[in-house]
């Protein structure tokens, strides 16, 4: 068998730009500049679910972290993680090693160093002018709400990965 038994965990953008609010893509599907060289040294990719368009739809505006912050939508995000927890559960104890976690900073969910603030309403309209918008958009220390629940029940099967996140400006460098 010529099975790598290495894997990543990654976050459902990274693989598929379409699933962003509208204006907020910076390419066009794949983030290869942060997935390559995981790629070339053999890893698989574990994609998790979106948590904001399973939730909102495609339709959606940009939120910031406290407008997801609710016991609705933690349960909405541990649901939509058991099969994806399963599945890292069962690669890690048939020996794959879960290199690493790879994450979004700026996003209210799957930003693991740095998430939106400074809103009240919507952070980025889908449609429109989205510089006015962005005059009072600020990114701040803290983790996304998915992340949160995802380390979560990760510990409580008591499985360790480290986590890392991509800054879509600068991809080629992950942080973590």
């Amino acid at each position: 068998m010529k099975r790598g038994k290495k894997a990543v965990i990654v976050s459902h953008c990274l693989l598929n730009a379409n699933a962003k609010v509208r204006p907020l893509a910076l390419y066009p599907g794949v983030l290869c500049a942060a997935l390559d060289r995981f790629i070339q040294d053999g890893s698989g990719l574990i994609q998790l679910p979106c948590p904001e368009t399973s939730y909102l739809g495609i339709n959606r505006w940009g939120m910031c972290k406290a407008q997801y912050d609710h016991p609705n939508f933690r349960q909405h995000c541990r649901n939509i993680l058991i099969p994806s927890i399963d599945q890292i559960e069962a690669l890690s104890v048939s020996g794959c090693e879960i290199s690493c976690m790879i994450g979004v900073d700026g996003s209210p969910n799957c930003g693991v160093n740095q998430i939106p603030s400074g809103l009240t309403g919507g952070v980025i309209s889908s449609f429109g002018d989205v510089e006015p918008q962005l005059k009072e958009f600020q990114l701040i220390k803290g983790t996304g709400v998915f992340m949160e629940v995802f380390k979560k029940m990760l510990e409580e099967r008591n499985i360790s990965v480290p986590f890392k996140a991509v800054d879509e400006h600068h991809p080629e460098n992950l942080i973590g």
